[in-house]
């Protein structure tokens, strides 16, 4: 199974769905659109919203996550040693108000976590990549961050 997420943002992001729906497939493809709920596909099951423990379940279940380039939508799949394909969602189409996805998606993939789909790419040659893709597991480094702001703080 595919996961498709495309985070609680306004905008819709038509280029990532448009980009799935052509994916050359068998399985199943789930998709949380969020502000993209009104495309319409006969390939794919879209939900606006999805619970977070539904989420979660989704997650464990999919082979690989396709996602926007949020944060969260990276992380958490990462965390659980999951396939990510992440699209920035960019300022130029409308599907946000400025490129900061860029430079996140791109430090994932830079580092080897995550595979990414720049815009003017292939998915299809991505997601066939991804079949073999063996990403570098994800720490976080959030506990030592807060331990340097703790300290920071106590100066």
């Amino acid at each position: 199974m595919i996961l498709v997420t495309l985070g609680t943002q306004k905008q819709k992001f038509y280029r990532l769905l448009e980009a799935v729906d052509n994916l050359k497939t068998d399985e199943e493809i789930i998709v949380q659109a969020g502000g993209s709920s009104d495309y319409k596909s006969d390939k794919m099951k879209i939900f606006d919203f999805i619970s977070y423990d539904e989420m979660g379940k989704y997650i464990d279940e999919a082979d690989l996550i396709i996602t926007h380039g949020g944060t969260g939508s990276i992380i958490m799949p990462l965390q659980k040693g999951k396939k990510v394909i992440a699209a920035p969602r960019l300022e130029k189409y409308g599907e946000h108000i400025n490129d900061h996805q860029k430079e996140i998606v791109n430090v994932f993939s830079d580092e080897k976590h995550i595979l990414a789909f720049n815009d003017g790419d292939d998915l299809q040659k991505i997601y066939e990549k991804s079949k073999k893709f063996k990403p570098i597991p994800y720490k976080s480094n959030t506990k030592n961050f807060i331990k340097k702001l703790e300290e920071e703080i106590e100066k």
